[in-house]
């Protein structure tokens, strides 16, 4: 990469920046850190309620953004619309109920149902089926299922193994890789040919209440196929054995794998609810290149409020929002005085990532300018803070580029050229690695334009732990002279990548092993 840029500096230098080194400074000062703050200080306010997709607190968050825009001078991104408005769908438990011997059981006190695998419907059962711990385990020639005729019938175990529960770290790889988690004890019953599984937990009555609402997402798949899983209690438990007391851990472990006689009535209604949510968009012209666009994004929702806590979400993405707002000001501002870009520039903050990428998701199906007419897309997702495991370098002279060896050979040489007449920091390229076992290349909202094929650079400041996705991430935590250095080369590499000739080369193939 030093060698690259040791020959490609002076002509970009001399091309891209020469003639127009007067307007990025005078322009860049529109970026300044009391702008940032300003606008953080409304959209990290408690006024926005954390800003959860499709909730009031991201309306009115949306409607700040448009407001903005608008005092801007821009257009309108989408026809005469600034927002890009989509359906987001979320399940909800309506009925939840289980029934044994006539005796009903309280939910979250004896019971609780897995919202992703519970379908609508009632069942019945006249029996059930011990199973130990549910385990099939070749490699440890476990197999709890061994002389037992699970088909069609309602199964309960232990959760967990001998050793006691299993933790849920490492995601669904590591959970679908332990024969004792949950997840591979469903996957396990559902290949014995089982109707239905109950854990046994201990971990009742709960003290944090089960969620009733599931996650959202916005294609709507109405499908009723699933499989019946349950978390029950002790008593639950006893009752399905026939017994009169109360069984212990212990006496469970004691139980003879078999089947046990009890009328079981099982049933649950899970209910589809529409939502709305958008994309604020705006929409700066170019003065030459009128077909062609450069893409500006972060995202502007966050995690909500849960009863008097709010997930202020400083970091996460309003230090992105602002910072897109802020560069939206700068640009404009340059186009007043005759030194607009001569591609169109597209300042686009989405909602749902959160949730799953959903915003720039629903966008990248749904593209309002032609994704091959899209020259590339600078996502800015957490800016404003310092990694607090960030062991080398200067902590406060950095930023993590992801992105710049995939898709384009311009992007180094364009966003290094930036950088070192701007604000000269560090551009660590940690999280293009191949293997990062965080998957971070995955986790925003540039992905969504990747997998079309435009090149992106993701600009992040590492924040994972820390106040990540706590309702301290506050705005008094926000670092906004580092803040400001980082947009400030963002600026730069916008302003070249929007002036020059070509738009950029698409000449490497997105490669990602290790996801």
């Amino acid at each position: 990469m030093k060698k690259l840029m040791g020959l490609f500096l002076p002509l970009i230098s001399s091309m891209a920046f020469a003639q127009t080194s007067a307007d990025l400074v005078k322009f860049g000062g529109n970026i300044t850190q009391q702008g940032l703050k300003d606008k953080l200080t409304i959209l990290a306010s408690a006024d926005m309620e954390g800003r959860e997709t499709a909730s009031p607190g991201q309306k009115k968050a949306a409607a700040y953004i448009e407001s903005q825009f608008k005092k801007m001078g821009l257009k309108p991104g989408n026809g005469e619309s600034y927002q890009q408005l989509y359906p987001v769908y979320q399940d909800e438990l309506a009925t939840k109920k289980i029934v044994v011997d006539g005796r009903s059981f309280e939910w979250d006190k004896d019971f609780s149902f897995s919202l992703q695998t519970i379908v609508s419907g009632e069942w019945t059962y006249q029996k059930s089926v011990f199973a130990g711990y549910g385990i099939v385990d070749s490699a440890k020639q476990i197999n709890d299922y061994a002389h037992l005729d699970v088909k069609g019938k309602l199964v309960f175990v232990l959760e967990g193994n001998e050793a006691g529960a299993v933790s849920m770290q490492g995601g669904m790889r590591a959970m679908n890789a332990n024969p004792a988690s949950n997840y591979a004890k469903m996957k396990t019953a559902i290949a014995k040919g089982a109707a239905g599984l109950f854990i046994i937990s201990s971990n009742f009555p709960r003290t944090q209440a089960t969620a009733t609402k599931g996650g959202m997402y916005i294609k709507r798949n109405d499908s009723n196929a699933g499989f019946l899983v349950a978390t029950i209690s002790l008593d639950v438990a006893t009752a399905l054995t026939g017994r009169s007391v109360k069984l212990s851990v212990a006496d469970v472990k004691l139980l003879k794998k078999a089947e046990y006689f009890s009328e079981i009535k099982v049933a649950a209604n899970k209910i589809v609810n529409t939502l709305e949510s958008s994309n604020v968009i705006a929409v700066l012209p170019g003065s030459e290149k009128k077909d062609e666009y450069l893409m500006i994004t972060g995202h502007y929702d966050h995690l909500g409020k849960r009863e008097n806590v709010i997930w202020y979400g400083a970091d996460d993405d309003g230090s992105g929002t602002v910072s897109v707002m802020q560069m939206a000001e700068a640009f404009a501002a340059a186009a007043k005085k005759g030194a607009g870009p001569k591609r169109n520039i597209v300042f686009m903050t989405v909602s749902g990532e959160e949730k799953g990428l959903l915003g720039s998701d629903y966008y990248s199906e749904h593209p309002i300018y032609p994704m091959d007419k899209t020259t590339a897309d600078l996502n800015i997702d957490m800016v404003g803070r310092v990694d607090t495991e960030r062991k080398t370098g200067d902590s406060l002279n950095y930023v993590y580029v992801i992105g710049h060896d995939k898709l384009s050979t311009d992007l180094p040489i364009i966003n290094e050229a930036a950088n070192k007449i701007s604000s000269n920091i560090t551009l660590d390229y940690k999280y293009d690695d191949p293997n990062d076992k965080n998957f971070i290349y995955y986790r925003s909202d540039h992905y969504n334009f990747a997998k079309k094929g435009v090149p992106i650079l993701f600009f992040y400041d590492g924040m994972l732990l820390a106040d990540y996705h706590k309702p301290t991430d506050t705005i008094e935590k926000i670092n906004f002279e580092l803040m400001q250095k980082r947009d400030l080369m963002i600026f730069y590499t916008a302003w070249d990548i929007a002036n020059r000739p070509e738009m950029l080369k698409r000449d490497l193939k997105l490669n990602m092993p290790g996801r």
